[in-house]
């Protein structure tokens, strides 16, 4: 060890000064970056001789080396937007793409759809997600997230449920078809779909037989039935309602069962009427329909068809859930997106174009849905701005050019000394 070491020890610290400048320049150039995470450079020092064996305690080093550059996965800030395609994870987790090579992984949540209802990120590459079937219900299985048809078909009404009440003080009335406004103590309208989802208006008239015991005339108007006659009710369905002498239902029983509208309709529409769970179905009357001695009245009503629709909108709740909504009113979830998170973050390897790659230090992505397992939410019309901290980065940036000049002056004296040591000779 002597003079000329000390040249290669002051260069070892101007290539480490200069790693150092390369990783916070990197980390000031992506600070408007999306999603980025910074990264700091870790040195190590030297040591080339150890002047009196393992026992001793002179040691005189040989210079520095570039140990690591780490990347920092702290959160964060997060920026509302107005796009519905942004989205930002609060927490711990990456977003999960389709990457040449395999899987990449990103923080970066600027994602739009392409012309085929793929949702994919800047570069093109499909984000991954569990798909929902027809129903609505998400899978557990992991793909591309796709829209579907952007269109959906009419859906026939099958099933009509009522929650009313009918007076018990009623009179017992004669129902007459021809005349059955005024031959039934009660009527209420409800609004069904035919197969070609054309919407068509049920009036349902109930009249009393006897205590406890009740009929309902499922009836249309003759302009919408299949040979009628327009002002004329035509009855499709029909049926008895009985109750206990406490007002519970006790049985309900169909006795007509098919709608036969016009203009395309398929003919023999089945529109069941559900009143609650009767006792005689296994319920306990109090949950369904009932006849007390107050006004009849329909506390409310539900049925399950719908027109044909067109997508409206989408939305993502914070489970990561795209929804589409459609201009008949109807809402159908589509997709879930998925979040991995890694057993040691700081393992992965970056890829580039704000992608990083699991390695055998990360652990392999454990894919999962927003929220669960330690993974962070997802937050929608949000994204995640870079975690550099500017003024930090000034501060190492001197740092770092302080580093540098005084490595110069270690290399610069150890010439003059060694200018020194020629002289002698001179």
């Amino acid at each position: 060890m002597g003079i000329l070491s000390s040249f290669n020890i002051g260069v070892s610290g101007l290539n480490a000064a200069g790693s150092s400048m390369s990783v916070i320049g990197d980390n000031i150039a992506n600070a408007g970056t999306f999603g980025f995470k910074g990264s700091r450079a870790e040195f190590q020092d030297m040591l080339s001789k150890s002047l009196k064996g393992i026992d001793g305690g002179d040691q005189i080093g040989s210079g520095v080396k570039l140990a690591h550059v780490t990347p920092k996965f702290n959160q964060g800030n997060i920026q509302r937007t107005e796009n519905i395609t942004d989205l930002a994870i609060n927490g711990n987790g990456f977003f999960s793409v389709e990457a040449p090579g395999g899987r990449g992984f990103t923080r970066d949540g600027s994602f739009h759809f392409d012309k085929d209802g793929h949702l994919i990120n800047g570069d093109g590459y499909k984000v991954l997600g569990f798909q929902a079937n027809d129903a609505g219900e998400i899978s557990q299985k992991m793909g591309a997230i796709k829209l579907g048809n952007t269109t959906i078909p009419a859906t026939a009404t099958s099933e009509v449920n009522v929650s009313m009440n009918l007076d018990s003080r009623e009179k017992v009335k004669q129902f007459n078809p021809q005349d059955p406004a005024n031959t039934s103590n009660f009527n209420t309208s409800f609004a069904v779909y035919d197969n070609v989802g054309s919407q068509r208006l049920v009036t349902v008239y109930f009249n009393k037989t006897n205590d406890g015991s009740w009929d309902y005339h499922a009836m249309v108007d003759g302009k919408d039935a299949a040979g009628g006659t327009p002002g004329t009710m035509v009855e499709m369905g029909r049926g008895k309602l009985n109750f206990n002498n406490k007002g519970e239902l006790q049985e309900e029983i169909t006795e007509l069962n098919s709608f036969n509208f016009n203009n395309g309709a398929a003919p023999g529409q089945q529109i069941n009427f559900n009143f609650g769970e009767s006792i005689a179905e296994g319920g306990n009357g109090k949950d369904a329909s009932t006849q007390y001695g107050s006004d009849s009245s329909v506390a409310r009503h539900t049925q399950d068809g719908a027109s044909a629709a067109t997508l409206a909108s989408l939305s993502f709740n914070d489970k990561g859930i795209l929804t589409a909504s459609y201009d008949n009113g109807d809402q159908r979830d589509i997709a879930q997106i998925a979040v991995a998170k890694f057993e040691n973050n700081e393992g992965l390897f970056k890829m580039g174009k704000n992608l990083f790659k699991e390695t055998r230090k990360s652990g392999q992505g454990a894919m999962g849905k927003p929220g669960d397992d330690g993974r962070g939410e997802v937050l929608a019309k949000s994204i995640e701005l870079s975690n550099v901290d500017i003024a930090d980065e000034f501060i190492n940036l001197m740092g770092a050019q302080r580093n540098f000049q005084a490595n110069t002056k270690t290399i610069t004296t150890s010439d003059q000394m060694l200018q020194e040591v020629l002289n002698i000779k001179r």
